[in-house]
């Protein structure tokens, strides 16, 4: 590490905070770089790099504390596994400060309190030219206590950083830079335009989208120390401990997220090709906004620059909007009305709010004459083609310092266009339809073409061929477009009915035992209801449905023919010979043995019964297979089982039979006459044996000659030992009476009654 810092001379900015104290005020702020040039050092390429960090705070009375002197930049290199390990951090001054300008307006109050301070921090740093990129970051706690939108502002850090590719160290890419910051102020339920493009030296493609901004530090630590106190989550995180990636901030879920980062309706929206953010804001309130711009260069990834920022949205009090019906924005006040062909333009006011608004003055300078109008929409008619300019006065006799507005607009006046195109196809024969473009345009070339073939289908060559598959009436649009954006757009419609070029059905070939129910599925086109079809199924059976079903019983060879006629009388017919082949079916049967099978017994023989087979495949249920014509199987278990027995003809055609065997559990319970209680281990317990798996609810009950109840049990493993329930005193020798009840296997009740011989 201290070899390549041997190499490396950091000379770094950054804005950051003079005080440690933890402060919430950071408003925003982003990080670009340019490459100086690449030079060798004793054989190695090393990279300058001019850095800029940029950083925004509340300098409001609670901003809290102001930029630090000095700040720590820390500079990581990526790992093999794709993260990031520290290499160095720099401490670097402060280059600049500013207060940003708040622009005033009668119409928009400026609260008390808001101002914005702009810290600029630039130096230059030498790196060697690596196949790994650079990441060159700044963490800081806290932002502003206020912002609505996202969880715990107070609690919650910045971090600002940018990484410096492999693919952008090769080639001395610079990165693109924002032209200005959002505006500080804007107003609730008024259209936003505020422009975050950026310029890069280097003319890469840039693309623009909303993004997340990033944490970086928290409020835990003290004015002694602020960094280290609780790691990730002080004041100013250690940055050897802290690389990247960087958690995101918590937006307020679900109502804001990165990509829906305002209350607004409609809602905000970034251009992708030039940044700019529209929409409406409708709730009052400071919000975090995060914008990326993506570097690309040849279809590679060189950079990507990100930005967050606070937008402030307050009421504004009587406010109105000039603004006039236009093709296009090009600025918050700055429209253009564009028009090809038509020297007369009727100018719509879309100016706001009409509660608010005692009058208007239309400006136009047609050819250096000033033409003016004090009617709120107004009808001019141009002289020829050119580009002219005007403006409209919102509240024009107000004073100064009331609440006006001014909408500035640029007419463009354009050559005329016009679409057309003719067609041409086969009416009797389906095939293509070839479309041949008589588009004109006075400005010369057209550009663009857009078919809309009323299909679903598209294309933008300028003469295509389109095939359909389904007839009927067909609206084709075609919309073109010529060097000035001018568009025109021509619908024309056809009736498109010819008969298929050729029949196609399924099935192509069909072999199978009677009756055989097929579906004959008609796949040629164009076809549809309005089509007159016939088919004969060579069994003296017609059909006129597109695709219809039709049941062959007969053994035989059929030959099948189709026949279709479209709605002006196009005819195309086939014949499929020899298309239906239906031979004998087997009947599948068969007995088995023994008829009640049991768990004693679950050994069973099949006998095949079946007619006209020559091949059997049986299942026993889950038990197993067989392809033996009489096979013997033994169940596994008992239960309930489904046998199927697939017989089949010589032909191939199956038939199938199934029956259900219930192999039984055996239970069994048998009682002696006699025992001697005497405890010599033989005999000494009147009980039964037997095979009880599978019995429930058992009882048995013993009386004395006098009907007394002496023993009583619901377990069949309990027996009597000759005592009063089996605890009290000896009972006499004699004969005793035993009621036996259970419930077998199945459910079935079972009941005995006999005579115990007590013997002592």
């Amino acid at each position: 590490m201290r070899s390549i810092l041997s190499l490396v001379t950091f000379t770094l900015f950054m804005l950051f905070f003079s005080s440690p104290l933890h402060s919430r005020h950071i408003i925003g702020g982003d990080v670009t770089y340019r490459c100086m040039g690449i030079d060798t050092v004793n054989g190695i390429a090393i990279g300058t790099y001019r850095i800029e960090f940029t950083m925004y705070r509340d300098c409001g009375p609670t901003g809290g504390a102001g930029f630090d002197n000095a700040a720590p930049i820390a500079i990581y290199r990526q790992t093999g596994s794709g993260g990031f390990s520290h290499i160095a951090t720099e401490d670097v001054p402060v280059s600049g400060i500013r207060v940003l300008e708040l622009e005033e307006s009668p119409c928009q109050e400026i609260p008390a309190g808001i101002c914005v301070q702009e810290g600029h921090y630039i130096r230059d740093i030498r790196l060697p030219v690596s196949d790994r990129s650079y990441y060159i970051n700044y963490q800081r706690c806290c932002r502003n206590v206020t912002i609505t939108n996202i969880v715990a502002p107070e609690d919650t850090g910045a971090s600002f950083g940018i990484e410096i590719t492999a693919a952008a160290q090769q080639v001395c890419n610079s990165s693109p830079r924002f032209n200005e910051f959002p505006p500080i102020l804007i107003c609730s339920d008024q259209p936003l335009f505020a422009n975050q493009s950026a310029t890069d030296r280097d003319g890469d493609v840039l693309v623009y989208k909303f993004c997340s901004p990033k944490q970086g530090g928290g409020p835990f630590g003290s004015m002694e120390n602020p960094g280290n106190a609780a790691g990730c989550d002080g004041i100013t995180p250690s940055p050897e401990n802290c690389p990247p990636p960087l958690d995101d901030v918590v937006f307020r879920l679900p109502q804001y997220s990165f990509n829906n980062p305002v209350a607004a309706d409609p809602a905000l929206t970034i251009n992708a090709d030039n940044g700019v953010i529209t929409g409406t804001p409708n709730l009052i309130g400071q919000f975090v906004v995060g914008v990326c711009i993506e570097e690309y260069r040849n279809g590679v990834l060189l950079s990507k620059v990100s930005r967050d920022f606070q937008f402030n949205v307050t009421e504004c009090q009587n406010f109105v909007s000039a603004g006039v019906r236009h093709d296009a924005q090009i600025g918050p006040n700055e429209y253009e009305v564009i028009s090809c062909g038509d020297f007369t333009i009727d100018f719509v006011n879309e100016s706001q709010d009409p509660a608010f608004i005692d009058g208007y003055l239309w400006n136009f300078n047609i050819n250096g004459n000033v033409v003016t109008s004090r009617e709120k929409d107004i009808e001019v008619t141009f002289p020829g083609l050119g580009n002219y300019d005007g403006f409209m006065v919102v509240n024009p006799d107000e004073p100064d310092d009331a609440c006006r507005d001014t909408a500035y607009f640029e007419v463009k006046l354009f050559p005329d266009i016009e679409a057309d195109y003719n067609l041409s196809y086969d009416t009797c024969i389906a095939g293509p339809v070839n479309f041949t473009d008589l588009s004109t345009s006075g400005a010369g070339n057209i550009t663009n073409w857009e078919w809309d073939f009323d299909d679903g289908d598209t294309s933008f060559i300028k003469n295509p061929a389109h095939t359909y598959r389904e007839p009927g009436e067909k609206d084709v649009k075609l919309t073109v477009t010529d060097i000035n954006a001018c568009k025109d757009t021509i619908t024309k419609s056809f009736e498109y009915l010819p008969a298929p070029p050729v029949i196609i059905i399924e099935p192509s070939t069909f072999f199978g035992c009677a009756p055989a129910n097929i579906f004959f599925n008609n796949l040629s086109t164009p076809i549809d209801s309005t089509y007159d079809i016939f088919w004969d199924f060579g069994n003296g059976i017609t059909s006129t449905e597109i695709s219809p079903f039709q049941t062959f019983t007969e053994v035989g060879t059929y030959d099948v023919s189709v026949e279709i006629i479209s709605p002006i009388g196009c005819e195309i017919s086939r014949s499929f010979n020899n298309l239906i082949e239906i031979d004998l079916k087997p009947e599948a049967e068969f007995d088995y043995d023994p008829k009640d099978p049991t768990s004693l017994n679950p050994t069973i023989n099949f006998e095949d019964m079946s007619t006209n087979a020559v091949r059997w495949q049986w299942q026993f249920g889950d038990q197993g297979a067989s392809f033996e014509r009489n096979p013997s199987f033994t169940f596994r278990d008992t239960g309930i089982h489904e046998i199927q027995l697939v017989a089949f003809h010589p032909s191939g055609c199956p038939d199938t039979s199934i029956q259900i065997i219930d192999v039984l559990p055996f239970v069994s319970y048998f009682m002696p006459n006699a025992f001697t209680p005497n405890a010599d281990g033989n005999n000494d317990l009147f009980l039964g044996k037997g095979i009880i798996t599978g019995m429930t609810d058992f009882n048995m009950k013993i009386f004395n000659r006098w009907g007394e109840q002496v023993f009583e049990t619901d377990d069949p493993l309990e027996g009597w030992n000759g005592r009063k329930n089996n605890t009290g005193g000896q009972s006499q020798a004699g004969v005793y009476v035993y009621q036996l009840s259970y419930r077998d296997s199945r459910g079935m009740l079972v009941e005995d009654k006999g005579f115990a011989t007590l013997i002592r």
